[in-house]
């Protein structure tokens, strides 16, 4: 459904994008995800036709976005990271003056903007000035303008910024419903979204791709050597001593919590789960196990490792 391939965006003599690639499938979900200054609004200003690229090409739907750039805006719906709103427009002045804006024909455009504002969950508020509405609200009207042509494709910079927890999970929910229906191109900085709502990840940093996968296999085929706490009752030195004969653990440290209880960190191999066995010895040995848990890594975790180490090979390359 989208396709970009090889896209260079100079500002000046400043390279925003660097031979930047990837593909989105009809009805996906895409995480764009890449700390400030990354080169994403830049990559979806040039998708959506709103700035063309120095290089490179953009396909939507199998339109040349420098060929058949209208044909390309036809299939999209954007919304930016602040939307452009007009206050003194109620919520359905302002969809059906969008409506008109994107050519909706006359006869569909009042059918058009009541399923905009069903989707969204904004019916209750249809009446009222832009002006008068919460965040969230705004947020959902700024969805709506983006769904009112009905696009294949939709592309969100940010959408659930601002937002209160509640108004999060629902725009969440908005998004995570839109998948099979239409190619999204979902960028935040709010990653644990990411985990819940979209299907395949990208990211970029200083223009250029880093990693590409869905959330689940970035965090499995990058996560490091499994993180097991306890916090245990009794002897320190004795336990720690035990701990370290066991197989597959590389390391144990420890935080003393009162004389006979502490807090224990261990590290082991991805061999096997090892938390039966060490239950198994510390209630063998009559210590008192009060806690147990074996870390996993997240998404945001993977995030940074990957944007720290191409921080890192970029200044050695410099160097």
């Amino acid at each position: 459904m989208i396709e970009v391939e090889n896209l260079v965006k100079n500002y000046g003599e400043f390279p925003a994008l660097k031979n930047l690639s990837f593909k989105v499938a009809k009805g996906e979900i895409l995480g764009f995800l890449g700390p400030n200054g990354a080169g994403k609004s830049t990559t979806m200003k040039i998708i959506t036709g709103f700035m063309p690229a120095t290089s490179g090409i953009v396909k939507v739907a199998g339109f040349d976005g420098n060929k058949d750039s209208l044909k390309v805006k036809e299939k999209i719906g954007y919304l930016p990271e602040n939307c452009p709103l007009y206050p003194e427009m109620t919520v359905s002045e302002y969809l059906r003056f969008v409506a008109e804006v994107k050519k909706v024909p006359y006869r569909e455009i009042k059918n058009k903007v009541f399923l905009a504002m069903e989707n969204t969950g904004i019916i209750q508020v249809s009446h009222k000035l832009l002006a008068k509405l919460s965040k969230g609200y705004k947020q959902r009207v700024g969805l709506a303008q983006a769904i009112i042509n009905d696009p294949e494709v939709l592309i969100l910079d940010e959408p659930t910024v601002g937002l209160d927890p509640k108004q999060i999970i629902e725009i969440r929910q908005l998004i995570k419903n839109m998948a099979g229906q239409r190619t999204v191109i979902l960028s935040t900085h709010i990653l644990p979204e990411v985990s819940v709502t979209c299907q395949r990840v990208v990211i970029i940093n200083k223009g250029q791709l880093i990693a590409e996968d869905t959330p689940e296999n970035l965090v499995k085929n990058r996560q490091k050597s499994p993180e097991i706490h306890l916090k245990v009752e009794g002897p320190t030195e004795e336990i720690i001593n035990s701990l370290k004969k066991m197989t597959g653990i590389t390391t144990v440290k420890y935080k003393p919590l009162t004389d006979i209880f502490s807090e224990y960190i261990l590290e082991a191999t991805k061999e096997k789960d090892l938390r039966r066995e060490i239950a198994a010895l510390v209630t063998s040995k009559g210590w008192g196990l009060y806690e147990m848990y074996q870390k996993e890594a997240s998404l945001e975790d993977i995030f940074l490792e990957l944007v720290t180490e191409e921080k890192t090979q970029i200044k050695s390359e410099d160097v």
